[in-house]
């Protein structure tokens, strides 16, 4: 619910992980002792045919433990129990019930029985598996049912409502239980590895390393529709100076979100599920009664369920369903095909449960998500838990109408800082022994000198900064880097850190081109109005900075850095840059509503260099402009709704959501301030949104409009955004020269579509890659009104190189620039690979038609 900047999309998690989980070393080579498990492995199969039977039911009697067979009829279980009972169900199949006893591993082949059996008048025989059908499906007729009755029994249909929930993330190292012994690298963290969790996964042990406890009182009103949130106790564990731990939070909360199964989508893991009762899911899903449940009442019915096409984005599980007329859902499970196009997720678990209001209706009590990622099937990696209980649900009481007026959102007093009496008397769940130890472990890690130095080498090579106390060397991607104009362009920055400073940040670097043997530099100043720091949100901030550097005109976006050495390697001609001197005050303020405001002033001295230069026709002939100064006040108004980021070291990183961002920018020249030459006027309003399409993947979506008001030469006119490296950039025009193209009005969408392996997954061997199909469209509409064209004396040319008469700068006069693509991402789950082609304006010189381009980014 935080502020962001647009970033480069980078190996997110990869990062995170690596400055959270001991830097991922202990994923390859965890080893301690444990307590033993009984281990349940088997396979079920039809007793009389021998056929594997799949998506039967296996539970341990009396637990809320159990799973499905896979594909293949196989399954495997675990539990810290001396002995359990395993229950086997499945439609058409009498149950089967197995004793097993002692700690170990057991094997148990499980052959079952056909039978007959009915649910009220309608008949189902078994024998030979028929061909599955909706048509007289009594399964299908029944979850038809379920999705008619949705609006009555999903959450929000009451007016009123009030309940208290405990919400606990579990983030833990995991590797197989024959890697789970002594291994040298690991002896120094003994004191962590002793308290592993052995129960919840089979074959496993967990050694937690992050967890976070929140206890929330909740009211909601339907009309006005209003919800409010008041924390009464949250506690998590903090890995301080190097990480944002809130951000951390946010992030892990939004990829073990609860998952709501009366929504048609379900977004999960960043990805969209079509949920098993989704008005179009018997398209999509194959449904089997496997039991009828006559101990409870109402009476309920046990449904299976299972994708059509197990390569899609859709779930495999079990629900229970009443039979009372209101065909509510009062149990589920959730999981999903190991073909899933799903990264680095290698295991994935939903279990909820449902309770009965006072009125008779059915709310959720408790829910589990639990998630297990890594590179690899079998060895180390990460496993995520989030479980969320439900306790005094109370509905149909209002509060006072003030009780609505406040923040959606309020902390109660001490509720960071609750003592260990008041979580024991208010938990509503229990913790195991080594949850328990989690927080003083992670106390204890960071005063290790070899775990802070890990993190410290880590941090340093994958955010580009080397901490030295109270200030920071960096980013080392920009030490070293070239262009024809400067030439090799070695160059030495940093910055302050909390340690000098917790109001008052100081950063800088110097730079020098070997070929134009000139020194470019920047300072900058920046003091926090709060007592927070400048990187932890919400900022409130007043900066001052001076820098002379070079520019590619055109090139403003924030997140790029020209002296990146990735971005010194340029296709085509790339000679006409900018030397700027630039003084600029800017105050920020950041609103918890998410609402930030900008304000500044930019005194700005731009002369042309290389291959650029600024002419003008006289009546002597032409003459030429060393620079041009311009004075400016900016704002610039950004509401994002419902935001969340991870703070980095520079960037926020943005945790991508279905709200849109709005941004409005507006510049004011004032002519005869501090040298200013030019009166003018600009306005630019950008929106962006995701848009979900469930299995059809995502879209997104931009959106920018822009004015120039005032007689201007071309160099403070809207410079477009064009793109000459070989990496795939989603803000620019990736076909399109520097500046190619000049306006002084716009207007431009930009579409980008991910469709998540849609059609790739129906292709045999094909969809074991797990690649992913990606399409763009740009579309730039604009001109240049007539008073800032360059037709008399003493108006700046448009550029054009040296012994060339025709411009190589030109107006959208002919119609919009358009250009798009077609690529394949997810390549070794990271890579993505377009072809761009270029629709028009193939006339102009040292254009192509065609491209390839690359990117890499993380994503699930």
């Amino acid at each position: 619910m935080k502020n962001t900047r647009r970033s480069p999309a980078l190996p997110f998690m990869i990062r995170l992980l690596s400055r959270i989980f001991l830097l991922l070393i202990l994923l390859s080579a965890p080893g301690v002792l444990f307590a033993g498990l009984l281990i349940v492995k088997g396979r079920v199969t039809d007793a009389q045919t021998g056929e594997a039977l799949s998506y039967a039911s296996i539970s341990f009697q009396g637990t809320d433990k159990g799973g499905t067979t896979n594909d293949n009829g196989y399954f495997e279980l675990s539990t810290d129990a001396n002995q359990v009972k395993l229950h086997i169900t499945l439609l058409g199949y009498k149950t089967a019930i197995k004793t097993v006893s002692g700690r170990g591993q057991h094997t148990v082949d499980v052959k079952l029985e056909a039978e007959n059996s009915t649910l009220q008048e309608v008949e189902v025989k078994s024998g030979k598996e028929p061909r599955y059908r909706n048509k007289n499906n009594p399964a299908v007729e029944l979850i038809r049912q379920v999705i008619d009755h949705k609006d009555e029994n999903k959450p929000g249909h009451y007016d009123y409502m009030e309940y208290r929930q405990y919400e606990k993330l579990q983030i833990a190292l995991s590797n197989s239980v024959e890697k789970m012994k002594n291994t040298k690298l690991l002896r120094k963290y003994q004191f962590m590895l002793n308290q592993s969790d052995s129960t919840k996964i089979a074959g496993k042990a967990l050694f937690p390393v992050f967890l976070e406890e929140k206890l929330t009182d909740n009211y909601f009103r339907r009309s006005p529709e209003k919800s409010i949130t008041v924390v009464q106790a949250d506690k998590k564990t903090k890995i301080d100076k190097f990480v944002d731990n809130d951000g951390l939070a946010d992030y892990l909360d939004n990829v073990y979100q609860d998952v709501d199964i009366y929504k048609n989508n379900i977004a999960f893991v960043r990805q969209q599920f079509l949920s098993p009762v989704a008005e179009g899911a018997p398209t999509f899903y194959k449904y089997f009664i496997t039991d009828t449940l006559k101990d409870v009442s109402p009476w309920r019915v046990r449904m299976m369920f299972a994708p059509r096409n197990k390569a899609d984005m859709l779930f495999k599980g079990s629900m229970d369903i009443t039979l009372d007329g209101h065909y509510a859902i009062t149990a589920v499970e959730l999981s999903v095909s190991k073909d899933i196009n799903l990264n680095w997720v290698r295991d994935l678990q939903v279990s909820q449960q449902f309770e009965p209001s006072a009125d008779g209706r059915f709310y959720k009590s408790k829910s589990t998500v639990r998630m297990d990622m890594g590179i690899f099937k079998g060895s180390g990696g990460v496993t995520g838990e989030r479980t969320v209980i439900v306790s005094n649900f109370v509905s149909g009481k209002p509060q006072p109408e003030s009780f609505y007026q406040g923040a959606a959102e309020r902390v109660a007093t001490g509720a960071d800082n609750r003592q260990d009496a008041y979580w024991e008397a208010n938990r509503l769940d229990s913790l195991t022994v080594a949850e328990r130890k989690v927080y003083g472990n992670i106390d204890s890690l960071q005063k290790m000198r070899s775990f802070r130095r890990t993190v410290d080498i880590a941090t340093m090579l994958l955010s580009g900064y080397k901490s030295l106390g109270p200030i920071e060397i960096g980013p080392l991607n920009t030490f070293y880097s070239f262009n024809p104009v400067e030439g090799f362009r070695p160059r030495i920055g940093g910055r302050t850190t909390d340690e000098f400073s917790k109001r008052i940040f100081f950063d800088g670097h110097i730079a020098y081109g070997l070929r134009d043997k000139r020194f470019k530099y920047a300072l900058g100043a920046t003091v926090s109005l709060t007592n927070r720091s400048i990187y932890e949100f919400p900022v409130k901030s007043l900066s001052v900075s001076y820098s002379e550097e070079t520019q590619i005109p055109g090139q403003q976006l924030a997140f790029l850095e020209e002296d990146n050495f990735l971005l010194s390697f340029k296709r085509g001609v790339n000679n006409k840059w900018l030397y700027n001197k630039i003084f600029q005050v800017e105050f920020l303020n950041e609103m918890k509503n998410n609402l930030t405001l900008k304000t500044g002033f930019r005194r700005w001295e731009q002369e042309p260099g290389g291959g650029l230069r600024y002419l003008c026709r006289t009546a002597n002939g032409e003459r030429v402009i060393r620079n041009i100064t311009t004075s400016e006040l900016t704002a610039e108004l950004r509401w994002a709704p419902h935001e969340q980021f991870y703070q980095g070291k520079k960037y926020r990183r943005p945790i991508p959501n279905a709200y849109p961002i709005f941004t409005f920018r507006t510049t004011i020249g004032i002519k005869g301030l501090m040298g200013g030459e030019y009166n003018y006027q600009q306005f630019t309003l950008n929106a962006y949104k995701r848009f979900y399409l469930s299995q059809l993947g995502f879209t997104d979506v931009v959106v920018e409009g822009g004015y120039t008001r005032g007689k201007l030469p071309f160099p403070l006119l809207t410079i477009h955004r064009a793109n000459q490296t070989y990496a795939y950039q989603l803000e620019s025009y990736n076909l399109m020269n520097f500046m190619e193209f000049i306006s002084d009005h716009y207007a431009s969408i930009n579409l980008d579509h991910s469709l998540n392996g849609f059609l790739f997954n129906k292709i045999p061997l094909v969809k074991k890659l797990q690649l992913r199909e990606a399409l763009s469209f740009k579309m730039l509409f604009g001109g240049v009104r007539d008073e800032n064209m360059p037709r008399n004396y003493n108006d700046i040319e448009f550029p054009r190189d040296v012994m060339q008469p025709r411009s190589f700068s030109h107006t959208l006069s002919q119609g919009p620039y358009m250009e798009g693509s077609i690529g394949i991402a997810n390549i070794f789950k990271l890579l993505r690979i377009d072809v761009v082609k270029r629709f028009n304006y193939l006339d102009h010189p040292h254009v192509s038609s065609w491209g390839i381009r690359g990117r890499i980014k993380f994503t699930f």
